[in-house]
C-alpha cells in the first residue's frame, strides 16, 4: 500500500492533492468545506476593479480550483454548498450586470446547483433550495 501511494505521488501534482484530501481531510467533510469557502473568498476578495479581461480571469481561475476541489470530495451535499458560496461570492465582489460571459458563467453555476441538490438527502435539499432561491431573486 505504501509503495503505491509513494508512486502515485511521483506524477502528478492532481495525484499528491487527492491523496492529502483522502489520507487528511476527507473524514471531516465539513471543516473541509469550511477552508475552501475560506480560499474562494480570499481569492475573490483579491479581484480589483481591473479590466474586465483580468475579472474574468481570475474567476475561471476560482472556478477551476473549486471544481478540483469538488472533484476530490465527490459529494453532491458538498458540491452544492461549494457552488452555492461561489455564487454567492460572485455576485458579492463582481460586477456581471453589463457582461454577457459573466452572467452565462453565473447561469452555468445555478444549473450546476440545481443538478447537485435534486441528489442530496430532502432535507438539505429544502435548506439548498432556499438558499439557491435567495440567489436567484
Amino acid at each position: 500500500m505504501v509503495e503505491l501511494c509513494l508512486r502515485i505521488t511521483k506524477y502528478k501534482v492532481e495525484n499528491k492533492e487527492l491523496l492529502n484530501y483522502l489520507l487528511f481531510e476527507a473524514h471531516d467533510e465539513d471543516e473541509y468545506a469550511k477552508k475552501v469557502e475560506a480560499q474562494v473568498e480570499q481569492q475573490f476578495a483579491e479581484i480589483g476593479k481591473g479590466s474586465q479581461y483580468l475579472v474574468k480571469k481570475a474567476v475561471r481561475k476560482i472556478l477551476r480550483l473549486l471544481n478540483k476541489q469538488i472533484k476530490y470530495s465527490g459529494k453532491k451535499a458538498t458540491e452544492a454548498q461549494l457552488r452555492l458560496h461561489y455564487c454567492r461570492c460572485m455576485k458579492q465582489h463582481v460586477a456581471m450586470r453589463y457582461n454577457t460571459y459573466l452572467n452565462n458563467l453565473y447561469e452555468q453555476q445555478i444549473k450546476k446547483i440545481s443538478a447537485a441538490i435534486e441528489k442530496v438527502h430532502e432535507d438539505l435539499q429544502y435548506d439548498f433550495q432556499r438558499e439557491l432561491d435567495e440567489l436567484t431573486k
